[in-house]
This record gives C-alpha cells, sequence and structure tokens, in this order.
C-alpha cells in the first residue's frame, strides 16, 4: 500500500476516529504509550508526536504536563489535522499537515518525540527516523509504537515488503539514523510493542 492510499484511507476515518471499538483500542494504545513516554521524560519541556492522527495523545499530554511549552503534532492527513485542532483547547497545542520524511521544525528542538502506530504507514521509515533525530535533542528520547513482532513476517512478503515490522528489522532502522540500541516494552496483545531510544551527542551528523 503506497501512501496515497493510507492518507486516503485515514481522511475518510478521521470523523469518527476516535469512535466505537478501535477508537477505543487506539486510544488505549496511545495511554500504555504517552505513560511510557513519561516514565522515559517526567517532565518534557518541547514534545513532537509524529502521525498525531486526531491529537488524542497530545491533548492528554497537555493535561498531565501542565509544565510542558510546546506541544507539536504532525499528519499526513489533512482532515486528522482538522479533527485534531478542533478538538483542541489548549494553546500550547500546534498541529501541522506533513510527512516525517520532512518535518517542518529547527535541529534539536524537541527533547521527546513520540509516534504511535504511525511507523508503519511511512513510505521511508529510515528517512522518518534521520529527521526524528534530527530535530531531537541530544540526550532527547524517542518512543516508537507500532506493530513489531516475529508474527509480522509473513506480511513482509507482500505489501509490506522491505516494512521494519519485527523488532529486528526495527533495531536496525533505528540504529542506522543515529539511534542508540533500543529497549522494547509490550504495550498492547502480542503485537503492538514500543521501542525506546535516547539520542547520544557523540553521534550527531553522523549518518548524514
Amino acid at each position: 500500500m503506497n501512501r496515497d492510499r493510507d492518507v486516503a484511507a485515514f481522511e475518510k476515518r478521521a470523523p469518527g476516529y476516535e469512535d466505537g471499538w478501535l477508537g477505543r483500542m487506539h486510544r488505549e494504545i496511545a495511554d500504555r504509550t504517552l505513560d511510557l513516554a513519561l516514565r522515559c521524560v517526567p517532565e518534557p519541556g518541547h514534545v513532537l508526536d509524529v502521525g498525531c492522527g486526531t491529537g488524542y495523545l497530545l491533548r492528554r499530554l497537555a493535561v498531565l504536563v501542565p509544565t510542558a511549552v510546546e506541544i507539536a503534532g504532525i499528519d499526513a492527513a489533512p482532515e486528522m489535522i482538522r479533527v485534531a485542532e478542533a478538538a483542541s483547547t489548549d494553546d500550547r497545542v500546534r498541529f501541522s499537515t506533513g510527512v516525517a520524511e520532512g518535518l517542518p521544525y529547527g535541529d534539536q528542538r524537541f527533547d521527546l518525540i513520540l509516534s504511535t502506530t504511525s511507523f508503519d504507514h511511512w513510505p521511508n521509515q529510515r528517512a522518518g527516523l534521520t529527521e526524528c533525530f534530527r530535530v531531537l535533542r541530544p540526550g532527547g528520547h524517542l518512543v516508537l509504537c507500532d506493530q513489531f513482532s516475529a508474527w509480522m513476517h509473513p506480511t513482509l512478503l507482500g505489501a509490506r515488503r522491505g516494512k521494519a515490522r519485527t523488532k529486528r528489522r526495527a533495531t536496525r532502522v533505528l540504529t542506522s539514523a543515529g539511534f542508540g540500541r533500543p529497549q522494547w516494552h509490550k504495550v498492547y496483545a502480542v503485537l503492538i510493542r514500543a521501542a525506546t531510544s535516547t539520542k547520544d551527542a557523540t553521534k550527531e551528523g553522523a549518518e548524514e
């Protein structure tokens, strides 16, 4: 599935994305991912959610971290961003339409970057992680949550060929983008896991 088809699908789902049993599942995954992130960085000042969808995770973060200065979200689907902006009431939360492979932010801007069930839809995962590395401050944390399991091997023979859908593949892509070797955490059921990794200042620019 290419990026355009992914975006089109999410455009249609945006108005009801947080509704029903599927919406409840996404919210639970987001809650668990956020809890993990705040264990890594208890009081982040500048936060970015890549593939933020309707902004649920960032709305929760704004409540839990009143000291945060900047809370940013980016998503490739304009309708997701429209819904996110309509639902947000906190002036610190700002949303942009865009892709992971070309983040519209300056170098070393964020101390925490999250991505929840978005990574699998990035057309170029290595380029997207390289951009995350660029905008993350030295010592900052990345929390990447998606489907990572050996059970996903059969899908790599079809439309998701070449994707980092296993821990081994994801670890390879993360480290090639400059991140330290990740720690892995169970998040939801048997497929949804999160990788947490930090940006080592000594690797800044090493992969450019």
